[in-house]
């Protein structure tokens, strides 16, 4: 992985994938206690920054190797990006779904055109079930973090998060990113080590599902004991990528590790203030952000809002708890 791997997807996603925005706002500094800045990738088309990572891996493929079709295993967010990405270039897809997903997220792939393939994430191994259905339909499988075009399709929101940065006065600031399995994670901190080495980039986790930090301050790959049961489902994976990690290792700062009740408060802060709408686990960052400054350095911060693909009952569940009453 280099940054030329990168720039090489970035121009190839040029055209197709959003430049999101870098949202602000005075009532979220005021609680975080320094200058935030929120990377709204919930913004993304099919609603998370899969797509990037998505889109490079198919179209990076041969065209006689990408016709035969895809396949991709996710929680719901590299799901729709795979279906979309797919459709987009006339390909069938195959998604492996855990049957826990939020309805709307294997609703919208379904409705992308793939073929949606359901498992028992907390009894059955996704890998041993895409490396199946892979081998014996000819299919190429895009897995969702741990392969090379897909990394450096998530790295071009480094490249924006750069630029933008810059254009807003910021040239030195942790940046917090929501961390499942470390492709958004790794690819960024690619980026930015090369266009703006002063903004380190730290991943956060849901409490339980802690891997990645953990594993950064035992320096080797730790796992997961718990496989399921987390509101924040779009970054549960068992363990960092073998890929991922040691570019976690190199070049990032310490974890982030936050609870859900916090990912909620973080999801209506958002609605409330800035106006988007974000899932539990593409919260993460915020609420590291506003309810953890003091593991944070410097006068401002950036936060990756991963994903907004949340069920209307989870969403609501966080206004009613901590959303602003109307004026």
């Amino acid at each position: 992985m280099n940054i030329q791997m990168i720039e090489a997807a970035a121009a190839r996603l040029a055209g197709h994938a959003r430049q999101t925005p870098l949202l602000s706002s005075p009532f979220l500094d005021e609680i975080a206690g320094r200058r935030v800045l929120l990377k709204a990738e919930c913004l993304q088309h099919t609603g998370s920054f899969k797509y990037r990572g998505a889109r490079s891996a198919v179209s990076a493929l041969a065209p006689e190797i990408r016709e035969k079709g895809v396949i991709a295993f996710s929680s719901g967010n590299h799901a729709q990006g795979v279906a979309l990405a797919a459709r987009e270039f006339g390909v069938p897809a195959v998604i492996i779904m855990p049957s826990d997903a939020p309805r709307l997220k294997i609703e919208n792939t379904r409705a992308l055109g793939a073929e949606v393939v359901l498992y028992d994430r907390a009894t059955e191994d996704r890998d041993k079930i895409g490396a199946r259905l892979s081998d014996a339909r000819a299919l190429t499988l895009i897995k969702p973090f741990d392969e090379p075009q897909v990394i450096a399709g998530q790295g071009t929101t480094g490249l924006e998060i750069a630029q933008q940065a810059k254009a807003a006065g910021v040239t030195k600031a942790d940046v917090l990113i929501p961390c499942g399995g470390g492709g958004l994670t790794s690819g960024t901190a690619l980026a930015l080590a090369s266009k703006a080495p002063d903004l380190r980039v730290r991943p956060c986790e849901p409490e339980e599902f802690d891997d990645a930090t953990r594993s950064l301050v035992s320096g080797h790959i730790e796992t997961n004991t718990r496989k399921a049961g987390s509101i924040c489902d779009a970054i549960i994976t068992p363990r960092p990528g073998d890929l991922t990690f040691p570019i976690m290792a190199q070049l990032c700062g310490p974890g982030i590790v936050v609870s859900e009740d916090e990912c909620l408060r973080a999801m209506a802060a958002a609605f409330t203030r800035l106006k988007v709408v974000i899932e539990p686990g593409g919260a993460v960052a915020l609420a590291a952000a506003l309810f953890h400054p003091q593991q944070i350095n410097g006068d401002a911060v950036i936060c990756v809002a991963s994903g907004g693909n949340v069920d209307s009952p989870m969403f609501i569940t966080a206004l009613e708890k901590y959303g602003q009453p109307a004026a």
